[in-house]
């Protein structure tokens, strides 16, 4: 990142915390490992304000008594000389102050953090996937009147431009018997991809809840489906993982394997370096965008593919396209629909399976400083 416009006499002058409420488009139903998520959604927000001027982000573990330590401080003392966040400010703090620094110098978060060496339609567009898709199926017992509900959830992201879909699978996991919520899994992939049609990518999420042999089962009965990738099918191994790339090397088949969510394994990039895995999907909120910066060239420089998992943080969402900037074999944003209240997002729009990131100052989204201001007063706080 461009260090050279950050002014020495820049000093943190305040930092403001509040909760945002908001709801999903729709409900969200269980998962392969837990119940039912709900529609109701919170974001940690934090505003930081630097020489008189404002910027807003996520902010995890942010407490006022941390906030102390760091009032008064200079901004340049924050960045280390590579020109990246130091790692004990980035979860509280790397999102209000890489918007403040785009605001301040004109420019998108993606131009800050650009590769000088991608090159960037106008608009600049990023690839995207509806991971709205769980088991919101559980109360039918019939299984073609589940496929037909999941396919009319699929028919509304698709209405709002989506193209390319996430789908929970691992129903026979937990909260179905085994054999029956498998033959649901295919049947509900199946119906999504009509949906999808011949150009939309599809990607299915067990959350762990298959085994092996299960997953061959799937991946077998689904070799005339578009799948683009397999996420998570069980907690990682690398025996099982050379186990599963090497039995789909013989079928001819290609599916990708994405995993790296929740408690990923401590080895799992050195795994997807030795060829276990295709995809890497660490969460783009913990451990966060300048984790993401350093971790994206590691795996460019290994041919290995980037999808950070965006799930539950609408913040998360629009951070993730202008992460795409600065690594090369970024697949998708992850996109999970929802309004946040006193966030403005409508400088974003999906269209045909691409976000449109906007050329707005610092991360483009808009906040409602009023509202911001007296849900600090109600139930934040202030330094």
């Amino acid at each position: 990142m461009n260090m050279t416009g950050i002014q020495p006499d820049w000093i943190v002058e305040k930092i403001e915390f509040a909760k945002l409420r908001g709801e999903r488009a729709r409900n969200a139903g269980a998962n392969g490992r837990i119940g039912i998520h709900g529609k109701s959604c919170t974001v940690d927000i934090a505003r930081i304000t630097i020489d008189g001027q404002t910027g807003y982000g996520s902010s995890l573990y942010m407490t006022p008594e941390w906030a102390e330590g760091i009032i008064g401080r200079r901004l340049l003392d924050l960045f280390d000389d590579k020109g990246r966040l130091r790692e004990t400010y980035r979860l509280p703090l790397e999102y209000p102050v890489l918007d403040w620094l785009g605001r301040r110098q004109g420019k998108p978060v993606y131009d800050l953090v650009s590769d000088a060496n991608l090159e960037r339609g106008v608009p600049f567009v990023v690839p995207c996937y509806d991971t709205s898709l769980y088991f919101d199926d559980l109360h039918l017992s019939d299984e073609q009147a589940a496929v037909a509900l999941m396919q009319e959830e699929a028919i509304q992201g698709f209405a709002k431009g989506q193209r390319h879909f996430k789908i929970k699978v691992g129903r026979g996991g937990r909260h179905m018997p085994l054999w029956e919520g498998t033959k649901r899994d295919i049947a509900i992939v199946r119906g999504i991809a009509e949906v999808a049609g011949p150009t939309g990518k599809i990607m299915i999420d067990a959350n762990n809840a298959y085994n092996l042999n299960l997953t061959k089962e799937v991946l077998a009965a689904l070799t005339d489906v578009n799948l683009y990738w397999l996420e998570e099918a069980f907690h990682e191994d690398e025996a099982l993982y050379e186990d599963l790339k090497e039995w789909l090397r013989q079928r001819g088949q290609n599916v990708l394997i994405a995993d790296g969510e929740g408690l990923a394994s401590p080895h799992l990039v050195e795994w997807a370096i030795r060829g276990c895995v295709d995809v890497l999907q660490y969460d783009i909120i913990s451990p966060g965008f300048t984790h993401w910066m350093e971790l994206g060239e590691k795996l460019d420089a290994h041919g290995l593919r980037s999808a950070p998992h965006c799930y539950g943080n609408a913040y998360g969402i629009y951070a993730s396209g202008h992460l795409s900037a600065a690594v090369q074999n970024f697949e998708f944003v992850e996109y999970d629909d929802m309004i946040i209240e006193g966030m403005d997002v409508s400088g974003y729009r999906i269209e045909n399976g691409e976000i449109h990131i906007p050329a707005t100052p610092g991360f483009g989204i808009v906040f409602d400083d009023e509202l911001v201001t007296s849900l600090i007063q109600q139930s934040g706080w202030s330094l």
